[in-house]
């Protein structure tokens, strides 16, 4: 039997396309208002009840992204403290953690990044992330994932064509998950390593191409290296 997995968050973006998508995994979905990870009683009524063996815990605040900057309590709360909540619960009932975390962890200037490569965000979202990061790496039997996606189709008009990463769409996301589910620690999950403008007009021949302006103080090579996960998937 397929080890029964609860999806925190069950209510946003990426959970709405896993919930449509998944075809091989035992997936319990939960609402911000079914499973409150400000509250840890919320947690762990929702543990007894279902009894999961895994936790994704996908829940928290990303877009847009300057609401990082204008009510950091409610980033601290969502991505921090929301995860450690998440994290302590997972080690009270014995179940695996695995947590959505996301590139913006690494300093997005020299690209290329492995899993133990330096971290140093960007901007407060990746500030956020890897404060439940550091949680989730207390717990040893968790996983991180740090992930570079985006909802398909390709949401805008232009796309920066001097800015490096690693896109890929939810969908392609979900295909990975079953087979990275039995491993534990760091892996970067992410797409070709190219343009944001190469990666969208594949998809979108009408997309435009623009230049990040050193006024938007984004960093231009925000590539990660996949050598280990491209080892995992293979296996």
């Amino acid at each position: 039997m397929k080890p029964k997995i609860l999806v925190t968050g069950g209510d946003g973006r990426f959970a709405k396309v896993l919930k449509r998508k998944n075809k091989y995994l035992n997936l319990i979905f939960k609402s911000k208002r079914q499973l409150d990870i400000l509250n840890i009683n919320s947690i762990e009524k929702i543990i007894k009840k279902e009894k999961p063996k895994i936790i994704f815990h996908t829940a928290g605040l990303s877009r847009p992204m300057n609401i990082h900057n204008k009510n950091i309590s409610r980033s601290i709360d969502l991505n921090i403290i929301g995860t450690c909540n998440i994290v302590k619960t997972c080690k009270k009932f014995k179940i695996k953690l695995v947590y959505f975390s996301s590139g913006y962890v690494y300093e997005g200037t020299k690209g290329n990044y492995k899993e133990n490569h330096p971290v140093k965000p960007f901007n407060n979202y990746g500030l956020s992330k890897l404060g439940g990061e550091c949680a989730a790496r207390m717990y040893n039997n968790s996983l991180i994932l740090r992930i570079t996606m985006t909802e398909k189709p390709f949401l805008y008009k232009k796309a920066f064509t001097n800015l490096k990463t690693n896109f890929m769409f939810h969908e392609d996301l979900i295909d990975l998950l079953p087979k990275l589910l039995k491993h534990k620690g760091i892996i970067n999950v992410g797409g070709k390593s190219q343009s944001v403008f190469n990666f969208a007009k594949k998809y979108n021949s009408n997309v435009k191409g623009i230049k990040a302006i050193k006024s938007l103080n984004l960093p231009l090579n925000q590539t990660m290296n996949l050598n280990l996960l491209k080892k995992l998937i293979k296996n």
